[in-house]
């Protein structure tokens, strides 16, 4: 191996037994790689593509069946040992001791990887700086803020210093905040230390700050190059449909996502929609000037994510897939399934909130918070690590008590009567907590009996949740065995299953490839389409485009309330100027903790100009 490759791989297979069902799954096939010496390398794909299985392989805590496989200069296979001691490796749940302070995890860890103690105090000083957790060393992992957690276990990982460092979807429940600070803390240790950086990761702009992009599904490489090679594949087909008319972005961007003969993929972005057309001959086609109707027309510069998108639909077409097909059925099954809400019943206050406290004891984590949320709203909840967000969406899940205020969920008071409001809502949480070792089948028919579903109605039910999931020939799939974008749906399918008024979704698309957040987004807006009131969390800001109005809240106070337009205006930008939620949550957020430096901070903006 060349002194200029910090890895190579040829030829690399490898396969698991399932042993529920006795199958073969080809994790890798045919895998091929040259990684430089001093670069950050990204592996992007969906759930299941293989990018954990091949990142565990360079840590030496998988083996090949096939193949060849050097990590600096060393085999993998003869000598595991000799590069674990070179190489850092976090992993996607890295393992903080939650009763131990900040200080206590680090002499952990220098313990466990042999740093001898006169090393450690100036690497230690410099990681702290780095980290910014100088100041909380003497505080309990546990009582961190996410993102803080994040940045200790990297911390940790780092306590020694390595040639290679490898990140499995670091950021994953991470709010943007603290995206930038880590980021800046990677760049910053590979031009200082010309360390080597492997990092797998569900964003896709994360990845387009990487020299290198490699694009895995299904165990194999679709593609590779620098972040520009391959946006490429998108070029002449990114347009922006700038619209002016009073209808929601996201209602233009699913007739487009449905129009799949036309349309690779469709977000809404900056308060319009953005769109890559299947071929440059389509955008003249008259069936796609029908849909756009009034809206005007710009040509696009390709993002990585374009490009993506791009091979992702060639390669699902390839095996006889139909992506947007499915998405359309899916929202003509829930558009069937639940009654239109009429004009006068969309106004209908389903979610009030008033003055809102939770006091955990002296600490006060939500602070006199009030906002109204109408019958088919989609209303984000939105806010860094700690910001109260998560503790808010608990009080109108029901979860937990509020400590004063009015809070009313579905015409019932939440303080006094929190057992009928929970029969009108439906809850999907972050992490998959249905019962892994029941089949599919079973969680359907356990959790349609606790919401009082019976007989008839029960089978109805889980017939219509079979069809609008796309659950079928899974019933007897344990739970725990299905990919994580089946795990989402049959999540999904359970919080729906008694019909609630209001679905409560707890950061149900982190961690997951955009081709799975389209998915997922489509089945959204027909929900809200019938009437079902959405309230959400989420750390992907462009995901907040598809909200009709958010909240952002930072250390228990409510910092903004409005559309995504109003909002962008409240962080101090121009209305007629581009919308990026990213750049607006951050400027928000630095506004109420840095008010004289406000608009000053980190920022991520994607730069992007529209074009004719």
């Amino acid at each position: 191996m060349s002194d200029a490759h910090a890895v190579v791989g040829r030829h690399l297979h490898k396969r698991f037994l399932d042993k529920e069902s006795g199958r073969t799954i080809h994790a890798l096939k045919d895998i091929n790689l040259d990684i430089p010496a001093g670069s950050i390398t990204a592996f992007v794909g969906p759930d299941g593509a293989g990018k954990t299985t091949l990142i565990r392989m360079m840590a030496g805590l998988l083996r090949c069946e096939e193949g060849e496989l050097q990590v600096l200069g060393l085999d993998v296979a003869r000598h595991p040992q000799q590069i674990q001691d070179r190489i850092s490796y976090m992993p996607q749940r890295f393992g903080l001791y939650e009763d131990l302070s900040v200080q206590e995890n680090l002499d952990l860890y220098a313990d466990l990887h042999g740093v001898p103690p006169e090393a450690r105090g100036q690497r230690y000083q410099r990681l702290m700086e780095m980290t910014g957790l100088a100041r909380f060393t003497d505080r309990p992992a546990g009582k961190l803020s996410g993102g803080m957690k994040q940045k200790l276990g990297l911390a940790c990982t780092l306590v020694r210093s390595p040639e290679l460092l490898l990140l499995d979807e670091p950021t994953v429940g991470v709010d943007p905040l603290s995206r930038v600070e880590l980021w800046e803390i990677v760049e910053q240790l590979r031009r200082d230390e010309h360390l080597t950086v492997i990092i797998s990761t569900a964003y896709l702009d994360e990845a387009e700050r990487c020299s290198r992009v490699y694009v895995m599904h299904e165990g194999e490489i679709l593609a590779e190059g620098a972040p520009e090679a391959l946006s490429a594949h998108a070029r002449d087909r990114c347009f922006m449909a700038v619209t002016h008319s009073a209808e929601p972005a996201r209602a233009l961007q699913a007739r487009l996502l449905d129009a799949c003969e036309l349309v690779v993929d469709a977000v809404p972005q900056g308060g319009h929609v953005r769109f890559i057309v299947a071929n440059p001959d389509s955008q003249h086609d008259p069936r796609l000037r029908s849909l756009l109707g009034d809206a005007e027309v710009q040509a696009m510069t390709p993002r990585l994510e374009d490009g993506f998108m791009v091979l992702m639909r060639r390669r699902l077409q390839h095996m006889g897939h139909s992506h947007e097909a499915s998405l359309a059925a899916a929202a003509m099954s829930a558009e069937e399934s639940t009654p239109q809400a009429s004009a006068d019943a969309t106004r209908e206050v389903m979610i009030e909130v008033r003055d809102l406290v939770r006091r955990f004891g002296d600490f006060v984590a939500v602070n006199s918070t009030s906002f109204a949320v109408q019958r088919g709203e989609i209303f984000g909840l939105l806010g860094p690590n700690g910001a109260g967000k998560t503790t808010t969406f608990r009080m109108l899940c029901g979860l937990l008590p509020a400590s004063s205020g009015f809070l009313q969920v579905a015409g019932v008071n939440l303080r006094t009567a929190r057992a009928d409001a929970r029969r009108r809502i439906g809850y999907v949480s972050q992490k998959f907590s249905l019962y892994g070792n029941l089949s599919v089948m079973e969680n359907l028919e356990f959790f349609g009996g606790a919401y009082g579903l019976r007989g008839k109605r029960l089978r109805r039910r889980i017939d219509t949740v079979m069809e609008q999931f796309e659950l079928g020939g899974l019933e007897r799939t344990p739970s725990g065995h299905l990919p994580g974008g089946f795990k989402q749906r049959l999540a999904m399918a359970v919080g729906l299953l008694h019909e609630p008024d209001i679905l409560f979704l707890d950061e149900p698309t982190s961690g997951t490839d955009p081709l799975a957040r389209r998915e997922f987004w489509r089945r959204i807006t027909a929900l809200a389409d019938t009437g079902v009131t959405i309230i959400i969390t989420t750390h992907f800001l462009d995901e907040a485009e598809y909200c009709d109005r958010i909240v952002i809240q930072d250390a228990g106070e409510l910092k903004a309330l409005g559309t995504p337009r109003e909002v962008w205006v409240q962080a101090g930008h121009r209305a007629d100027s581009f919308l990026n939620m990213e750049r607006a949550f951050i400027d928000i957020v630095n506004q109420g903790r840095h008010p004289k430096t406000a608009n000053t901070g980190a920022v991520i903006a994607t730069g992007e100009v529209l074009h004719a």
